[in-house]
């Protein structure tokens, strides 16, 4: 049995489940964290439930006098609880093997002449976590706990069970949609993650190991972490312990709210190691109003390629501070080229808002719809100037349907040369990649790069691609131009 999460060995990474033996061991944790308060803020009214989270101001009481309390989780969990749903999925899985002849051994020596390949499906189960948004049966879950699913199951915690439909799913957030054909189901509340706070405690339910509705607790670790392959998820990290089957279920405030979608965690042995990454729920919503709108996510981009700024690049841009996203390269003809931002400059601010890093730009622009008019407060030459771009549309080639295929499937977005790029790059067809995330990132694919061939079969456009990878039956070897030089890079599409 597969237990869906995404975990990474050393790196960030995405897996259907952990299907290979993983040894469990039960730790015990040190107890909560505890915080300072007024000695006598139990007679002034103010009590340690959930409704009243930490003090992040100075206590009034004296400074050798304090009082330590931890938050209500047994209240939150009563009233909040019933909202988390336990998900199976099942999936079709394409095996290769070898088959003998009758009467002929492994052992024989005219085994390796005799032996034939054989493909054939097996059945694989995997759990995840979810949470309903609506009465109605609206759940929103991980795409990596339901991608590719034959049939999905939805448990309540009132041991109810319902067959699932995928609405949708979308690569580059990892944010699912799935209904259930029942009313008057208990919803959560969700809350604003632009008000969590690095230090505030929170609290998940899930699934971990298939232990349904398992509660743990911890604190915001970080906010607005950019992870590799994942460029465009702002996600907040924590150390609230989070294993497989806990993938797709809820992030919840002290208030009750849900903040995040809990979607995957850093380890060097496939369990908790105290790293643990979730999806802002205003992210996951915007992608659960379009798949319920129009069936697909639609984005806005700008046609650069960024990249952080560092101290030393902030020196000799004659910046104050490492802020921003700096530009490495513009894409010819596309929305940044056509408003006239050039390689180099460093976008301080969109829209009114202050840009710290790319991920901040990346997220503002995703969220905008193609067309719209983006005002970027851009850093030039040693001066601030305004450059007004039109919105473009993120290529769909990620797609956000419940089975992606192609490129989609491995969260990497591609479009046909045009005959100026064509020139500029002396080639004479190729897909350029515009953003790469999860697997595609994973294998070192960068916006910019230039695929040429499959398996030594050039490609020249995305239904080409398809083929040549529907048409391996495993690993393939891309041929990939970046800047001047050519190299290759393997590719399991599976």
């Amino acid at each position: 049995m597969g237990l869906a999460v995404k975990v990474a060995k050393a790196v960030i990474a995405r897996g259907r489940g952990v299907r290979t033996g993983m040894a469990v061991s039960m730790l015990m944790c040190a107890g909560p964290a505890l915080w300072a308060a007024n000695p006598g803020a139990a007679d002034n009214g103010v009590s340690n439930g959930v409704s009243n989270g930490p003090s992040n101001g100075p206590s009034n009481g004296p400074s050798n006098s304090t009082s330590l309390s931890v938050p209500n989780f047994a209240a939150l969990v009563k009233r909040y609880g019933q909202a988390v749903v336990n998900i199976s999925v099942t999936r079709e899985v394409t095996q290769m093997g070898i088959q003998l002849p009758p009467g002929i051994a492994p052992g024989n020596p005219l085994a390796p002449f005799l032996a034939r390949r054989v493909i054939g499906n097996r059945e694989e189960v995997s759990l995840g976590s979810g949470f309903i948004v609506s009465p109605d049966g609206v759940i929103l879950t991980n795409r990596h706990v339901v991608g590719d699913a034959a049939t999905v199951d939805v448990k309540l915690t009132d041991k109810r069970q319902f067959k699932g439909t995928v609405i949708g799913g979308d690569a580059l957030s990892d944010v699912a949609v799935i209904r259930i054909d029942a009313r008057n189901l208990p919803a959560v509340v969700t809350g604003n993650p632009a008000r969590t706070e690095v230090g505030d405690w929170v609290m998940a339910i899930g699934s971990p190991y298939g232990f349904a509705n398992t509660v743990t607790q911890g604190i915001v670790s970080a906010k607005s972490r950019s992870l590799p392959g994942e460029s465009y998820i702002p996600f907040i990290q924590t150390d609230v312990p989070i294993n497989p089957g806990n993938s797709g279920g809820p992030l919840f405030d002290l208030n009750g709210r849900v903040i995040a979608i809990n979607s995957m965690i850093y380890s060097k042995t496939g369990g908790y190691q105290g790293l643990s990454f979730a999806i802002p729920i205003d992210v996951a919503l915007d992608v659960k109003d379009q798949l319920l709108k129009t069936g697909k996510v639609t984005r806005g981009r700008l046609g650069v390629a960024l990249q952080e700024v560092s101290q030393a690049l902030a020196r000799s841009f004659g910046l104050a501070q490492p802020d921003g996203a700096l530009i490495s390269m513009v894409e010819p003809g596309g929305p940044g080229a056509q408003a006239g931002l050039l390689a180099g400059d460093v976008v301080l601010g969109v829209n009114g808002d202050v840009v710290a890093d790319p991920v901040d730009l990346l997220d503002t622009i995703a969220r905008m719809k193609p067309g719209q008019k983006a005002d970027l407060l851009v850093w030039r030459a040693g001066a601030r100037t305004r450059v007004e771009v039109a919105v473009g549309a993120l290529d769909s080639g990620v797609a956000s349907s419940g089975n992606p295929k192609g490129p989609a499937r491995i969260g990497l977005s591609l479009r046909p040369l045009n005959g100026q790029e064509q020139q500029q790059f002396g080639v004479d067809r190729g897909l350029l990649v515009e953003q790469a995330s999860g697997q595609a990132a994973r294998i070192g694919l960068k916006p910019g790069d230039i695929v040429l061939s499959v398996n030594g079969k050039p490609v020249a456009t995305i239904d080409a691609l398809i083929a040549e990878i529907g048409a391996a039956h495993g690993t393939v070897a891309l041929l990939v131009q970046r800047g001047g030089s050519r190299l290759y890079l393997p590719m399991d599409p599976d």
